[in-house]
C-alpha cells in the first residue's frame, strides 16, 4: 500500500544552490535553449525554471535538438564568463522529450524583432524568451509584495463573483451575457463585494480579473485585466488608503531589488524610489502642469492621457518622484459610491496614482451612510431598487471605509519600460483577440 505524504522527492538541483554545489556531481533538468559548437567542445544552454545554465559538453557527446526537455548530469564549477558565474561540466544528457517541430521564431539570438500581432499570435513560443519571461517573474514579485504587505496589515484575502447582475461602474463598457435566461454581466470591478465584506472582515483584498467592454485599441487598455484591490474599514480619512498603497510600493521595490535582481538587470529596469510620494489636488495638478508646459486645459473634469504624462513629468522634475497622487477628483467623473468632499461637494475624497505619467490606481473613500448613498443614486437618475443587495451594506450598518484598485498590467508595463500593456499580459484580450 502506498500513501501520499505531501513530499516531492526531486533528484535535480536548482540554480539557487549553485555556489554550494561547486565541485559536486549533480543533475539539472530543463529545456535546451541554445547549442553552440566551439571546436573540441559544445556549449549547451539549459533553460531552467529560474534562469539559464551553461553546460559544457565534450566532443563526441550526442546532443539533443533545441527545445528538447532533458536532464543533464555533470559537475558544477565556477566560471566567471558563464551566466551567473557557474557552469556544468556535462557528463550525461538524458532526453525526456523532443519537439515535433522547431520554434517559429528564434528566441536565443538577440532581441526579438516581431510586430505586436505576430508576437501575440506566437505567445506560447515567445514567452520562452528570457527577456519576455523576466517581465512575468517581475509581475509575480509585484503580486507577492501586495499579498505579503496586506497580510501583515491584517487584511483577509477574498474571492468575489465575476458573473454579476449589475455593473459596479455603470456605463456601456460592460460585457452582457445570458445567464440561464436571465440578464447578467461580467464584473467590471469587485467593488460592491469588497465593500460588503468590510462589515465582515474590516480589511479585505483580492487579486483577480475584471472586464471592460471598451472598443479601444490603445497601448494602455485591455478588455480583461488583473486588478489588485483592497478595501479597509474604520479609516479616519481617504489618505489612510494612500498611505497603505505607499507602504505596499515600498515593500514591492525592496522585494524586487533583493530577489529579482537578475530579471531587473536583464530588462535594464531602474526601480523607482518610494520613500515619499507627492500629493496634489486635481485642480492644482492640472493648473501647475499646464502653466509649466504651456498648454491649455481642455477638460476641467478629467485628466487626458497627455495631462497624466505632463503631471508625471512635473512630479519627476520638481520632487524627483516617479509617482504622484492626484486627489479630489470632480464628483461628475467619479462613481456613485465615491464620497463627496464635505468642504466642496463638487469634488470627491478620491485619488488616482500616476506612475511615470500613467494612471495605475484609482481609489478613495466610499459613502457609508444609507440615506446619503440613496440620495446620490437618485440625483444621478439611478433606481436604488436595482441595487438592493448592495445597499444592505449601508442599511444595516457600515463603518467609514475606502479602498482602491491597481491595474497589475499597467504597473508592470511602466516598471519594465514596455510600450504596450499587452506585453504585460500573458495572453492579452482586446477587441480582436481571443487566441491563444
Amino acid at each position: 500500500m502506498e500513501f501520499a505524504t505531501g513530499t516531492v522527492v526531486s533528484c535535480t538541483s536548482s540554480l539557487r544552490d549553485l555556489p554550494a554545489l561547486t565541485g559536486q556531481r549533480v543533475h539539472f533538468h530543463g529545456a535546451v535553449h541554445a547549442l553552440r559548437p566551439m571546436g573540441g567542445v559544445s556549449f549547451l544552454t539549459l533553460r531552467t525554471r529560474r534562469g539559464l545554465l551553461q553546460c559544457v559538453c565534450p566532443a563526441g557527446m550526442d546532443l539533443p535538438c533545441e527545445e528538447s526537455a532533458v536532464e543533464v548530469t555533470g559537475t558544477v564549477r565556477a566560471e566567471d564568463r558563464a551566466p551567473g558565474g557557474y557552469e556544468l561540466a556535462a557528463e550525461e544528457i538524458r532526453v525526456l522529450s523532443s519537439p515535433a517541430a522547431p520554434l517559429s521564431v528564434s528566441i536565443n539570438k538577440g532581441p526579438l524583432r516581431l510586430g505586436l500581432d505576430t508576437e501575440l499570435s506566437l505567445r506560447p513560443q515567445v514567452l520562452r524568451s528570457p527577456r519576455r519571461r523576466a517581465v512575468f517573474r517581475i509581475q509575480e514579485g509585484i503580486c507577492r509584495a501586495f499579498r505579503d504587505h496586506l497580510q501583515e496589515q491584517d487584511f483577509t484575502e477574498i474571492h468575489t463573483p465575476k458573473i454579476v447582475h449589475a455593473g459596479a461602474e455603470g456605463g456601456s463598457n460592460i460585457f452582457r451575457l445570458d445567464y440561464f435566461g436571465r440578464k447578467a454581466f461580467l464584473a467590471q470591478s469587485p467593488q460592491f463585494y469588497k465593500q460588503m465584506m468590510v462589515s465582515v472582515f474590516e480589511r479585505v483584498y483580492e487579486v483577480g480579473p475584471v472586464f471592460r467592454a471598451e472598443k479601444h485599441s490603445t497601448p494602455r487598455h485591455l478588455n480583461e485585466y488583473t486588478s489588485m484591490d483592497f478595501e479597509m474599514g474604520y479609516i479616519s480619512s481617504f489618505r489612510d488608503i494612500m498611505e497603505t498603497e505607499t507602504g505596499f510600493l515600498r515593500r514591492c521595490m525592496d522585494l524586487l531589488g533583493r530577489e529579482y535582481s537578475a530579471e531587473l538587470a536583464l530588462l535594464g529596469v531602474e526601480l523607482p524610489k518610494v520613500d515619499a510620494i507627492p500629493c496634489l489636488r486635481f485642480d492644482e495638478a492640472k493648473a501647475l502642469a499646464a502653466e509649466k508646459y504651456g498648454y491649455a486645459i481642455r477638460d476641467p473634469y478629467d485628466l487626458e492621457p497627455e495631462e497624466e504624462h505632463a503631471i508625471g513629468r512635473y512630479a519627476k522634475e520638481e520632487w524627483g518622484s516617479d509617482f504622484v497622487f492626484v486627489t479630489h477628483y470632480p464628483s461628475k467623473k467619479r462613481p456613485f459610491y465615491a464620497m463627496d468632499d464635505p468642504e466642496n461637494p463638487k469634488y470627491t475624497l478620491s485619488f488616482d496614482l500616476l506612475f511615470r505619467g500613467l494612471e495605475v490606481t484609482t481609489g478613495g473613500q466610499r459613502i457609508h451612510d444609507y440615506a446619503a448613498q440613496v440620495s446620490k443614486m437618485e440625483a444621478r437618475g439611478m433606481d436604488a431598487a436595482d441595487f438592493e443587495s448592495y445597499l444592505m451594506l449601508h442599511k444595516h450598518g457600515a463603518p467609514p471605509h475606502g479602498g482602491l484598485g491597481i491595474g497589475l498590467e499597467r504597473l508592470t508595463m511602466q516598471l519594465c519600460g514596455l510600450d504596450n500593456v499587452r506585453l504585460a499580459a500573458l495572453f492579452p484580450r482586446d477587441r480582436t483577440r481571443l487566441e491563444p
